[in-house]
């Protein structure tokens, strides 16, 4: 992993594991209520399902995005760990909800069996609820002390706006209903955009504009990150269909068996292995206005071609 990477990683790693309502024993599974909880803490099973799940292996790409967005232009990138972290436990909400029966009933989750085949799917969908309603707590009490609170109220809004009914889960909306009907293009594009590039745009344009961004940074900063979320959601379909279920740590082939619209669907492998391609270029220049400082955000992108994960 390269070392810059490694290091936003690590240190949001530890700032969720101290995070003050959830810091503790993370490798320990409570399924027993608390009787009564302790006054201001969150109860059980529901705190432990909530790390448990947030503390499962993973890229932590999206707060990493934040964080390196950030850095382009301030050199103090840990002060907006806050959001960082709360992007993590936004991204862990939708995963533990996506993977519910009603959704994707999918049972492995990075190489672990999902938070309702842990602690049923009662107190896994109030987790999933949770994190989302943490993830705006954390966020509005670091925009509290910012130096500038409308740039961080700014910040906030854009990553609510990307997660929410017009944004990721509008793409979640007509990724479950559209499902054994005949794949479309503009569909399955809308699919992608919405799904899964929204929720890494988000933390470029926040990282962006808590750093103080121009116009013309935020556009270039919204390019990359919809060209890099369009790849990475085609990488993702041709990974379900020819990747290792050991390697991605989770069901392989589940999309041809729910009948999902995919840019494979519609295009085949060779064309869509093209295409993401050619998303990924758009996205190294979009960067260029940044010059040499946005080489390591460049890296992520090109990753995503040849992630296996």
């Amino acid at each position: 992993m390269n070392p810059t990477y490694e290091m936003y990683k690590t240190t949001v790693e530890t700032a969720l594991q101290n995070h003050p309502l959830l810091a503790g024993s993370w490798d320990s599974i409570t399924v027993a209520p608390s009787m009564p909880p302790l006054e201001g803490e969150i109860p059980q099973p529901l705190r432990s399902a909530m790390r448990y799940s947030l503390m499962l292996p993973g890229k932590r790409i999206r707060p990493v995005l934040l964080l390196a967005s950030y850095h382009l232009l301030q050199a103090d990138w840990k002060s907006v760990l806050p959001f960082a972290t709360a992007l993590e436990m936004i991204h862990t909400y939708s995963l533990i909800h996506d993977d519910l029966p009603a959704l994707d009933n999918d049972i492995l989750r990075r190489g672990q069996p999902t938070c309702h085949i842990v602690y049923g799917e009662d107190v896994a969908l109030l987790a999933g609820d949770a994190l989302y309603s943490l993830a705006f707590e954390t966020m509005l009490e670091a925009a509290l002390v910012w130096p500038q609170p409308s740039k961080a109220i700014a910040a906030i809004e854009t990553i609510a706006r990307h997660a929410g009914v017009r944004g990721m889960i509008a793409g979640q909306t007509l990724d479950v209903t559209m499902e054994g009907k005949a794949p479309e293009a503009s569909i399955v594009t809308y699919i992608h955009q919405h799904k899964t590039a929204d929720l890494l745009t988000a933390p470029v344009l926040a990282g962006l504009i808590l750093a103080g961004a121009n116009e013309h940074q935020l556009a270039a900063g919204n390019t990359f990150g919809k060209s890099i979320g369009l790849a990475f959601q085609i990488i993702d379909d041709l990974l379900d269909q020819e990747g290792d279920e050991k390697t991605l740590g989770k069901q392989t082939g589940t999309d041809a068996a729910r009948g999902k619209m995919t840019w494979s669907a519609v295009h085949g492998a060779q064309t869509s292995r093209r295409q993401a391609e050619v998303y990924i270029q758009e996205a190294i220049r979009a960067l260029d206005v940044f010059g040499e400082s946005a080489d390591f955000l460049k890296g992520i992108a090109q990753a995503t071609l040849t992630r296996v994960s």
